[in-house]
This record gives C-alpha cells, sequence and structure tokens, in this order.
C-alpha cells in the first residue's frame, strides 16, 4: 500500500482501519502507542469526524504515514467546486 487516496471524510474511517491493519496493529496496540484507551481508538475509527487535527496528524504518525497535500489538475479556468461541511 503505497498511496491512498483521500476525497471525502466518509473514506476516512476505511483507510484507518486498513492502515492500522497494514502495520500488523491491534486497536489496543495503536492506541497503546498513542496513550489512549483502546475504546477511544474505535471511537475513532468509526467516527474520524470527532478527532482534531493535532490527533490525526498524531494518528498517522504512530502509523508511519506521511501527509502530503497536492494540488488536482485545473479543468480549464474554472475553480473546483467545493463540497465539504464548512
Amino acid at each position: 500500500m503505497d498511496t491512498l487516496s483521500l476525497q471525502a471524510t466518509t473514506q476516512l474511517s476505511a483507510h484507518l482501519k486498513s492502515l492500522r491493519k497494514t502495520r500488523g496493529l491491534t486497536q489496543a496496540q495503536l492506541a497503546q502507542r498513542l496513550g489512549i484507551r483502546q475504546s477511544r481508538l474505535a471511537d475513532i475509527e468509526n467516527h474520524p469526524e470527532t478527532v482534531s487535527t493535532a490527533q490525526l496528524l498524531d494518528l498517522f504518525a504512530a502509523l508511519g504515514v506521511e501527509v502530503l497535500l497536492r494540488l488536482k489538475p485545473a479543468e480549464g479556468n474554472r475553480a473546483t467546486s467545493f463540497r465539504g461541511d464548512w
């Protein structure tokens, strides 16, 4: 697993679980690395919208994941539409 694309918040739950399993970690093991309870990690995996940006970055670091942001290629001169919860 080299690259995962994250286009929507709904994908984050599946990505977090997949990354943990790829690293061969149980929820309890990863929670211990993060200094949190296993039940909190389960909540984060099932409802990642409840986690702060700092916590998410800590989680990625514990999983050995590098986060890269990349601009999408522009389609003509139109601005990309946004479909978020902002």
